[in-house]
């Protein structure tokens, strides 16, 4: 960890913390969010890839840390900005997403894209752990 004068220490991607609870959020609620608004927002394939990251035993902890964390944001109810407001609903959530999935961008494969890109050609069975 480098420490900053101005500003604190400062931390690498792989010096993030693991939260199990964001762990267990994402696990226990993901999908039902997913399905209520695949379609909607341009970025549910890339949340869904990056949910099969964090899952991915291969992932290191650090992203898979980073990846529950954007996630757990993603599905829950309290956001900066609401998601019911029509048109700026889930700017705050796809902002949170494109930071998680450009900080693990390396841990994304093309395994977890392809399996998003199956939930999103309909099946949704095989799709899902």
């Amino acid at each position: 960890m480098k420490v900053d004068d101005h500003f604190g220490p400062e931390l690498t991607a792989q010096e993030l913390p693991y939260s199990k609870e964001n762990e267990e959020i994402v696990t226990k609620n993901f999908w039902a969010k997913t399905k209520k608004f695949a379609g909607k927002i341009p970025f549910t394939k890339d949340a869904i890839a990056m949910y099969y990251c964090a899952l991915d035993a291969k992932t290191p902890l650090w992203a898979k840390g980073i990846a529950f964390g954007a996630l757990a944001y993603f599905i829950s109810p309290i956001d900066a900005i609401p998601d019911a407001l029509i048109g700026l609903g889930f700017t705050d959530d796809a902002a949170v997403i494109a930071a998680g999935i450009k900080a693990i961008s390396a841990q994304v494969t093309d395994e977890h894209r392809d399996k998003a890109e199956t939930f999103f050609n309909g099946d949704n069975e095989k799709a899902q752990p």
